[in-house]
């Protein structure tokens, strides 16, 4: 049995169909069926025909993916599926061979947990799904044993055990022509951050960065004291004294996938206090079901997991109080990212 990492769209684009229908979807809409070709050779050459203008090193690490995809990945092989629609990692076993569907490249699989929270895997694990890529074997550092561990509930095998060097995360699948290896920086600089805020706003505190996040928006807030709420963490309201319309009921959740029930209560509580619209944030996110009612909650309540919540923080940063930007000391700066062939 063996590990892989198999993504759904540079921007999630299929992961709703993967994990609805059973799948591992993977692009390269232009290639025919690969169930006819016989070696990875025979792969490069159909891979070169069908992208003439594509460089060598790009022939070779495509045709390598699609051969991994159609030919190496077995019955049995789990898979992990970072997502990008939201901030969580699912988590399958490959369950038939590869086949054509409708122009489309897929392999059957029993999606075993689809909304695990990526602080339950180490920061080494991580640093593994994050490699620049549509499909690679994830094999160093024990990945499959601990990828299990997690799938029975237990928490990671080697969390925070030990520190290691990114490339010696990578396989020769994994890697660029030169050695490095290229890893999605962007998420791995969410991954920093993610724990950066989990170690200064812990519990409670984790309402004072939105309610701040709130202020620089032009909300004026009543932050309720911890302890028992009745349902309110925060209310906010535009204009000098808070008074004006859209007047919001936020709920703050710094542990555990919240369901539909809990967003259903929020909006009990928004008919009761007056206001408008809500505002749920949880830290964990929010399971299938709650996500699958975004569309119908539109106009009256926003999600927000720990994905949204930081997109909001760096956007609204610089006018954050001095007292946040020193307990969350962050620079933006500008990088070249691989090309993407």
């Amino acid at each position: 049995m063996a590990l892989w990492l198999i993504r759904a769209g540079k921007h999630g684009e299929d992961e709703t169909t993967a994990l609805n229908k059973g799948m591992a979807i993977i692009g390269w809409r232009e290639m025919p069926d690969l169930s006819y070709i016989q070696s990875y050779d025979e792969m490069k050459q159909k891979y070169s025909e069908v992208y003439p203008d594509m460089s060598p090193k790009a022939v070779m690490n495509n045709a390598a993916q699609l051969w991994a995809f159609s030919k190496k990945i077995k019955k049995g092989d789990l898979v992990v599926l970072p997502l990008k629609t939201r901030s969580a990692i699912a988590i399958g076993e490959i369950a038939g061979d590869y086949q054509y569907l409708d122009g489309r490249h897929v392999r059957k699989v029993k999606w075993i947990k689809e909304d695990i929270p990526r602080n339950a895997f180490g920061q080494d694990l991580l640093y593994s799904f994050g490699a620049f890529m549509t499909v690679c074997q994830i094999k160093r550092n024990n990945a499959e044993e601990r990828v299990k561990a997690i799938l029975d509930g237990r928490s990671d095998l080697q969390f925070g055990m030990k520190k290691v060097k990114i490339a010696d995360n990578y396989t020769a699948e994994t890697v660029g022509e030169d050695g490095q290896a290229f890893i999605d920086l962007e998420e791995q600089a969410f991954d920093q951050i993610r724990r950066l805020i989990e170690s200064k706003f812990k519990g409670h505190n984790l309402t004072r960065l939105v309610e701040a996040i709130l202020n620089v928006h032009g909300y004026q807030t009543y932050r309720a004291p911890e302890g028992p709420d009745g349902g309110v963490d925060i209310l906010a309201g535009f204009g000098p004294m808070g008074f004006d319309k859209p007047r919001l009921c936020v709920q703050v959740k710094s542990g555990g996938v919240q369901n539909d029930s809990a967003i259903r209560e929020l909006e009990g509580v928004m008919s009761r206090v007056g206001a408008e619209q809500g505002l749920f944030v949880s830290w964990d996110g929010f399971n299938k079901t709650a996500m699958g009612n975004i569309r119908d909650l539109f106009f009256k309540v926003r999600l927000w997991d720990d994905k949204k919540l930081i997109a909001n923080l760096l956007d609204s940063y610089e006018k954050l109080p001095d007292e946040i930007q020193a307990e969350l000391p962050m620079k933006r700066i500008w990088i070249v990212v691989p090309e993407e062939d």
